[in-house]
């Protein structure tokens, strides 16, 4: 672990598996955060875009994270939460409903969607809730699904604030705003990268990490590349990455996480490939091709 940051590594978005009746599989859940974190992950995230989190009611939402934090305490492992809203009130309500979780390290707050704020109202949003939070803040970029961007002034600024702690940057590219905030942020605020094809160079170029949702499958393998990105070791990196990106485009082929669903199914590794609507599960041909990916790169 670098000195100062409390995130480093590969953290797995947990997906949410559902039972044959519909209802949460939590056996899975803990089955599965015990592999993730056996494989070497660094934590898990509860309730990320990948748990599908909106689809949840309050229990369920709550069991999931009561099982991962479980599980991430018997491994003295990180747990990381989402629990961010168009709403800066109902996340700070939301966040403080976190408070006592064991092992929780940091909630996932992700830049107000819908609404589309300034840049100075997604600053003010985000101080707003970190001077709340019992725990530190991890800012979520995510422009393609919240129809905003937070920019390299506002997220540096940010990143002077004691109780933000890093970014999940997944803007869809290494570009320059990310490049700029990789340069000028603290050393001890993570910038972990979101957007899976691009996780080693982001860690080249000075990131902690990733919250790597096709960590799922190969996991050993994208913790690796992260570890080789971490170290400086970059023709073994490269190798990692080259293996692993059909992977990543065959399992985000059609919406996010339906293929992932359906290779853990097809593993036996959760009881059913199903997702709640608005998603549908994926295409028979969709998860016969992310399969195929997945043994090239074992």
């Amino acid at each position: 672990m670098t000195a100062g940051r409390l995130l480093e590594g590969v953290y797995v978005p947990l997906i949410t598996p559902f039972a044959a009746d519909g209802s949460v599989a939590i056996d899975a859940v803990e089955r599965l955060s015990h592999e993730y974190l056996d494989a070497g992950s660094a934590g898990i995230v509860a309730l990320g875009t990948t748990g599908e989190a909106t689809a949840l009611d309050v229990a369920e939402q709550r069991a999931v994270i009561d099982t991962c934090a479980r599980v991430c305490a018997d491994h003295d492992a990180q747990l990381i939460v989402g629990a961010g809203t168009n709403s800066t009130a109902k996340t700070i309500s939301a966040v403080e409903g976190l408070a006592g979780t064991p092992a929780l390290v940091a909630t996932l707050i992700v830049v107000p969607y819908y609404v589309r704020p300034s840049e100075a109202g997604v600053v003010a949003h985000f101080t707003t809730v970190a001077e709340a939070s019992p725990v530190p803040v991890l800012i979520y970029n995510i422009p393609v699904r919240t129809g905003r961007n937070l920019g390299p002034a506002g997220m540096l600024e940010l990143a002077r604030h004691p109780n933000v702690v890093g970014v999940k940057q997944a803007v869809g590219a290494l570009d320059t705003e990310t490049l700029e905030i990789l340069a000028a942020a603290p050393r001890e605020f993570s910038v972990l990268g979101g957007d899976d094809p691009f996780l080693l160079p982001t860690v080249l170029m000075g990131g902690a990490g990733a919250i790597c949702a096709s960590a799922h499958v190969c996991t050993e393998r994208f913790v690796a590349m992260a570890e080789c990105g971490l170290t400086g070791k970059v023709d073994d990196g490269r190798a990692h990455a080259d293996a692993l990106l059909p992977v990543v485009q065959a399992c985000f082929a059609e919406p996010n996480p339906s293929v992932f669903k359906g290779v853990l199914h097809a593993q036996g590794r959760i009881p059913t490939p199903d997702v709640r609507l608005p998603l549908v599960a994926a295409s028979a041909g969709a998860v016969e091709r992310a399969m195929a990916a997945v043994r090239a790169a074992q």
